[in-house]
């Protein structure tokens, strides 16, 4: 995969068989390789992560995941800097512990690194859900602002060896995301009003990264 080129449609199954073979032809022998999956909130990232780490075990190669949003910051640090009503914006995530991790999982091979990750019930992250083994030889990261070039995001590119993006249209992702908020304890007005004010904006901020990718993808059902 050289390059995004122009998008490419196709299933999330489809995508993840590409990677699959991609991975097997072209992983290194000396050192890990880390995938990263982008888009904007809503197009299927998480589900598009862990198929990736579960097609990857299937094909007999060691894959493990390091999800952006377990560095949201707490809700406890939010409301002391005044941001709980933007949360998911990029300001409102620890990137510096982000790169770290990632800087980790490419660099210490011999001992295993413990992982973050968001629960949605408790809107809250949660130390150490995931593993990251001495075996493992794929990291999957997945996120909004993977290809962000500003605020200390522009670190995290580098550390991604194939990067891909999710294209999903505002119309997609609308409905998607209405429904979530509801399905967490927003009332139907109140989740239509973080979707425009806050969602919605925040996927144009990720739509712009776009052409950082290697690979422009657009889901079909």
């Amino acid at each position: 995969m050289n390059g995004a080129g122009p998008p490419r449609s196709g299933t999330l199954r489809t995508l993840v068989g590409e990677l699959v073979s991609h991975v097997l032809a072209e992983l290194p022998d000396d050192r890990r390789i880390v995938v990263g999956l982008c888009g904007p909130p809503g197009a299927g990232k998480s589900r598009a992560a862990g198929e990736l780490v579960s097609a990857l075990a299937r094909a007999g190669i060691a894959a493990g995941q390091v999800p952006m949003d377990g560095f949201h910051l707490s809700n406890r640090q939010l409301d002391a800097h005044g941001t709980r009503s933007r949360k998911g914006a990029p300001e409102t995530f620890d990137v510096a512990g982000f790169h770290r991790l990632l800087q980790r999982v490419r660099t210490e091979l011999d001992e295993t690194i413990y992982v973050p990750d968001f629960s949605r019930p408790l809107d809250e992250p949660i130390a150490a859900v995931h593993a990251i083994e001495p075996h493992t030889r794929v990291v999957v990261t997945e996120g909004n602002y993977l290809l962000l070039d500003t605020g200390g995001w522009e670190r995290l590119r580098p550390l991604i060896d194939l990067a891909i993006y999710l294209d999903v249209p505002d119309t997609t992702l609308r409905p998607r995301l209405i429904h979530r908020h509801r399905a967490t304890g927003r009332a139907d007005a109140q989740a239509r009003d973080w979707v425009r004010e806050v969602d919605l904006p925040n996927a144009a901020t990720v739509a712009r990264t776009r052409c950082r990718a290697d690979l422009v993808w657009r889901p079909v059902p």
